[in-house]
């Protein structure tokens, strides 16, 4: 198998950027539970130019651990010259309510001018696709050409084409599905029991400057193995061991160094919030969607397998949604969906432009 770099640099393929970082504050925002935010906050960022007709504005929604730089982390899609242009379309991406790169989440400052640690409410996926509307509303921009996102920001992105359906004209959804298996929450469990059992983790009232970096780092080397393949660990690593004698496998030292890089930009509070908000997710009810569905599942990804878009494109079938679904192999497990580009780039240029 043939090894692509960028597999094995998690942390420095979504690395935040913050340069052209922009902000809005909404007020007094209720979410789906009740709670009511005094101020929240959206970061998010653009590249290209909304059109005059203003129908070329694509909406890209990130996964667990990115942000709204969307032309950092899916830069091989999205970008000059790739299948998703800024000389031809409005990009926008943006951070998730609940997130750790700009937009309110349990780390930002509270009313008390304390973080919200604990006191953060337990926010949904909805209350995510909520907060892309507003974000929407303040651009000017009433539909949408095109909602897109992988594994967490494929379901922000159907919670959109159902809470707001007529937001949007057609929804990407990549290594994503409508609702999580036993399987996908006993991962996410298992990284929140890290966080958790973590002494420092302090209830969830830790200090920013002493977080609990052991438990968040666990929980990202949990994580991070459910997003590769088995062929991808065998190819990267068998069963070498770290040079100079040292009795350690390479693979237990590429886990421990990703795991503690990723303590340096992500939020262990963030982390239980995100992560219980997708395994609370169903987004079974998509009787009130308007737009036409592209779905993309990768032969190796047993974290999102197959069959749940399958079963997505069966139940838009059954109702008379207009869906395609397309599984490419690709041998990169759950990270096919930032890496493969041939098959992707040209099914999404087609989606977007049609007959063109």
């Amino acid at each position: 198998m043939e090894i692509d770099p960028a597999l094995f640099e998690e942390n420095e393929r979504t690395a935040p950027a913050e340069d052209g970082r922009r902000f809005i504050t909404l007020n007094e925002t209720k979410i789906r539970n009740g709670f009511v935010f005094p101020n929240l906050d959206i970061c998010y960022q653009t590249w290209g130019t909304l059109n005059e007709s203003k129908d070329n504005a694509v909406l890209v929604c990130h996964a667990l651990s990115g942000d709204s730089n969307v032309l950092g982390w899916w830069e091989r899609l999205f970008g000059q010259g790739k299948a998703v242009d800024p000389k031809e379309f409005f990009i926008i991406g943006a951070n998730a309510l609940g997130g750790c790169q700009g937009t309110t989440g349990p780390a930002s400052t509270a009313p008390d001018g304390k973080p919200w640690g604990s006191r953060f409410p337990q926010i949904s996926v909805e209350d995510m696709a909520d907060r892309h509307a507003d974000l929407l509303d303040y651009l000017g921009i009433e539909k949408l050409r095109l909602v897109a996102g992988g594994s967490m920001g494929g379901m922000q992105a159907l919670a959109l084409s159902t809470l707001h359906p007529n937001r949007v004209a057609k929804c990407w959804m990549t290594a994503s599905c409508q609702a999580h298996s036993a399987l996908q929450i006993a991962f996410n469990e298992v990284g929140r029991q890290a966080i958790l059992r973590d002494p420092k983790f302090a209830g969830g009232n830790y200090h920013p400057g002493d977080p609990p970096t052991n438990g968040l780092s666990v929980a990202r080397m949990a994580g991070h193995i459910s997003y590769l393949s088995e062929a991808s660990f065998e190819a990267k690593f068998g069963r070498r061991r770290q040079s100079g004698g040292s009795e350690q496998f390479a693979v237990e030292s590429y886990l421990s160094y990703q795991g503690d890089k990723f303590t340096k930009r992500f939020d262990a509070n963030s982390y239980l919030v995100l992560t219980r908000a997708i395994d609370e997710f169903e987004g079974n009810s998509l009787e009130s969607a308007e737009c036409e569905f592209l779905l993309t599942s990768f032969t190796s990804d047993w974290l999102y397998p197959s069959h749940q878009s399958r079963t997505l494109w069966q139940n838009c079938q059954d109702i008379g949604i207009e869906a395609v679904h397309i599984e490419i192999d690709a041998p990169f497990g759950h990270d096919s969906f930032l890496l493969e580009t041939v098959q992707q780039g040209a099914l999404i240029r087609k989606f977007l432009i049609g007959n063109e």
